[in-house]
């Protein structure tokens, strides 16, 4: 009789630490969304040229990326329920009465349509190479190098890798801005947010953010 395995089992992922995704293989990942850009709203001569800064873009990286879309089902309770404390709030007769019939239009649309909001994200890699980078010159260097007061072999082993990966995150950030888009790298928490929306879809939705 087959032994059923629980879910982490099927997971690659040992943890996730100072704004890094760590693998069970050793592989560390970091993770940065980005904004988009709507070609469709661009002149040809704009869209020719942000299509040329992408190809140069991916030409300067000499690492893999993944670029990853997740679209989820906009949730907009929220957004309804501000505006109906402000209908309550109101005082003024016909603007109660244009924000109850906003809020009706907004309902019954989203009751006939699925409004979708899409986040778009970078996901920059790094490994250590075969044989620990250097052949049996990189073994000696791990032998004798000095140990940092206080620190095991593999955190020092981990702030090497991830200063590894931090400059592959700049090299990405640095192309992206030449591209006039505008990215940030997610921390721990956010991680931690985006990898349970990834593997619970069900369980979560998009919301408007209200500022």
């Amino acid at each position: 009789m087959a032994v059923a395995k629980a879910s982490q089992n099927f997971i690659p992922i040992k943890e996730i630490r100072n704004g890094v995704v760590v693998l069970k293989d050793g592989g560390l990942r970091a993770v940065i969304m980005v904004s988009s850009v709507n070609l469709s709203l661009k002149a040809y001569e704009e869209q020719r040229a942000t299509l040329l800064g992408f190809q140069t873009f991916l030409n300067t990286l000499d690492f893999p990326a993944q670029i990853v879309i997740q679209s989820r089902r906009l949730d907009i309770k929220p957004y309804l329920t501000l505006l109906e404390s402000r209908l309550r709030e109101q005082t003024e007769a016909l603007l109660k009465i244009q924000t109850r019939e906003y809020i009706n239009f907004i309902r019954s649309f989203t009751d006939s349509v699925n409004i979708m909001t899409k986040k778009f994200f970078v996901v920059v890699p790094y490994s250590t190479p075969p044989g620990g980078g250097a052949g049996a010159l990189g073994d000696l260097v791990k032998i004798f190098a000095p140990k940092k007061a206080g620190k095991t072999a593999e955190e020092i082993g981990f702030e090497e890798k991830e200063s590894q990966l931090g400059e592959r995150v700049a090299i990405v950030q640095g192309g992206l801005g030449r591209m006039g888009l505008r990215s940030a790298r997610l921390g721990t928490e956010e991680l931690i947010e985006l990898y349970y929306r990834t593997f619970n879809p069900g369980e979560v939705t998009g919301t408007i953010r209200i500022e």
